[in-house]
Formats: C-alpha cells, structure tokens, sequence
C-alpha cells in the first residue's frame, strides 16, 4: 500500500494520540472513592473532580477534533 493514500500523515496519528493521552489523563483526575450508604465523603464534590477534570477532557476532545481536521502541507 502506499503511503500517499492513507488519509491521515505522520503528524495527525501524534496529535491524535497526545489527545487521547489528555482525554485519559481528565478521566483518571475524575476518578476515586465515592460515598456509600454508612460514610458521606465531600471529595466527590472536590474542585478538581467538578471543574478541572471536564475542562481536561473537554481541551482532549478538542485537540482530537484538531487533530482529525489538520491538513498537512
């Protein structure tokens, strides 16, 4: 097969996988412990779960839209 026919180049798989890498990286700050019916625990409610993990995963997603739509020159 040749290489002039793949739809993305050398470029869009990196800047593929660098979002993916952030996608993951929101989605481990979103994880840990939660409550149960014997314990309440206030961490579920923590700034880096509710406000900066999403604003990861939403800048991951972003960056995998760019990544699909870079042209190279």
């Amino acid at each position: 097969m040749d290489k002039r026919n793949l739809a993305f180049g050398r470029t869009n798989f990196i800047l593929l996988a660098v979002g993916m890498a952030i996608v993951i990286i929101g989605f481990i700050l979103m994880s840990g412990g939660g409550s149960t019916e014997q314990a309440y625990d206030p961490e579920i409610f923590s700034a880096r779960r509710i406000k900066v993990a999403p604003l990861v995963c939403l800048f991951g997603f972003v960056s995998i839209i760019y990544a699909i739509v870079y042209k190279s020159k």
